[in-house]
């Protein structure tokens, strides 16, 4: 439901390849040349006709000219052969190039010991890429191969999606920040430096409004401070049913409210909704709550705000460790793979699973997800989802 309101930010920039890393291409990429843009060596060794490959055995060839790369040679003539080296263009009319660990100079003449075929060691013009063809499609992020495929056909610039700007903030009059002292009572604010570095991975610039206190018109009113600042609004808090949870009835008196609580473990009180036209996520309190419940929920939203094609990280089953049973919420239990992975890799649990436990996260390297009302005995099969993947 989230994937089908997220509507994709139609504002672009052109940009230099050094600056377009972790960006969104708006429209296909189609390459201008063929790549590579002439026949040439694969390796460094002797190219030579064919033709000539049993004189090369018994008599040997006349080194006529040396190719180094980035040099155009002069057409070869037979009975000849040309000292040559990786990447460089072949000579007009030569069809094999000959390793040089197969050769050996005698008297200024090249023998060949190993003969080769025919287009032996020779990479044909367009072999990687040709000219009009789609090297990337629209909606695809923009990494260390993209970049460098885009630049292997002379692509300086690209036109990319606008960074999407998400405003956050986190509610509690509990919150304290990180360096200050701890009064009783009070907690450290993890969920803000959490959910920030969530959203900036993803490759969005971060509006962070910090803390709010627990009052309705203090929630309200950095609900309308971040929808005319943002995109999209992700918050930490306030979208349970206690007395203090205000993000709710505030949302509800600026905008509506489309979804309210999930039936999962953990991150149950989940909302979404709009304030005016900007789009709201609210995330549970608790801080595994907020990492899981971006994860599931708000990465792949943000990601089809911007554009992106795909949304939905790699997963694959794994073979657990330990017994566990859910009632009727689906679960998202932290763990971490251990074993040997060509025996077979085996999925632990961290022994506290409660969403206060911020430490199970840090432990561990993935989820599995367990379905309701089951019972999971050791040796089982699950779905695993690998944090590594959905950094991506």
């Amino acid at each position: 439901m989230l994937l089908e309101q997220a509507h994709p930010l139609e504002d672009s920039e052109r940009v230099p390849l050094r600056d377009a890393a972790g960006r969104i291409l708006i429209q296909d990429l189609l390459s201008p040349i063929d790549v590579p843009g002439f026949d040439n060596s694969a390796m460094d060794g002797y190219a030579l006709h064919s033709s000539d490959m049993a004189l090369a055995q018994t008599r040997g060839l006349v080194i006529s000219q040396r190719i180094p790369a980035g040099v155009q040679g002069k057409p070869l003539q037979t009975g000849s052969a040309a000292r040559i080296f990786t990447g460089a263009p072949v000579p007009e009319g030569v069809d094999t190039v000959v390793m040089q660990e197969a050769c050996r100079i005698e008297n200024d003449r090249v023998f060949v010991d190993k003969p080769a075929g025919a287009g032996a060691n020779i990479r044909p013009r367009g072999n990687d890429i040709t000219a009009g063809i789609t090297l990337l499609h629209a909606g695809t992020i923009l990494r260390a191969a993209q970049l460098g495929l885009a630049a292997s056909v002379g692509i300086a610039e690209v036109e990319v999606r606008r960074r999407l700007r998400v405003a956050i903030f986190s509610t509690g009059d509990e919150l304290i920040e990180p360096g200050q002292p701890l009064a009783p009572g009070h907690i450290y604010n993890s969920n803000r430096y959490l959910l920030h570095d969530l959203v900036a991975t993803q490759g969005c610039k971060v509006v962070d409004l910090g803390s709010i206190a627990d009052s309705l018109d203090a929630t309200r009113a950095a609900l309308s401070t971040a929808a005319a600042m943002a995109d999209l609004v992700i918050t930490s808090g306030g979208v349970s049913v206690g007395e203090e949870d205000h993000v709710k009835a505030a949302l509800q008196s600026l905008g509506n409210l489309t979804l309210w609580r999930v039936r999962m473990k953990p991150g149950k009180p989940l909302a979404s909704g709009r304030i005016g036209s900007v789009p709201f996520i609210g995330l549970p309190g608790n801080p595994v709550s907020v990492f899981v419940t971006f994860l599931l929920f708000a990465r792949p939203y943000l990601q089809r705000l911007q554009g992106r094609v795909e949304t939905t990280p790699q997963s694959w089953p794994v073979t657990v460790g330990f017994d566990h049973r859910t009632t009727d919420r689906r679960e998202y239990l932290r763990v971490r793979l251990s074993g040997d992975p060509l025996r077979g890799l085996t999925a632990e649990k961290f022994p506290r699973q409660g969403s206060d436990v911020l430490s199970s996260v840090a432990w561990a390297d993935g989820l599995v997800e367990v379905a309701e009302n089951t019972q999971v005995h050791s040796g089982d099969t699950l779905r695993y989802l690998p944090f590594s993947e959905w950094a991506r």
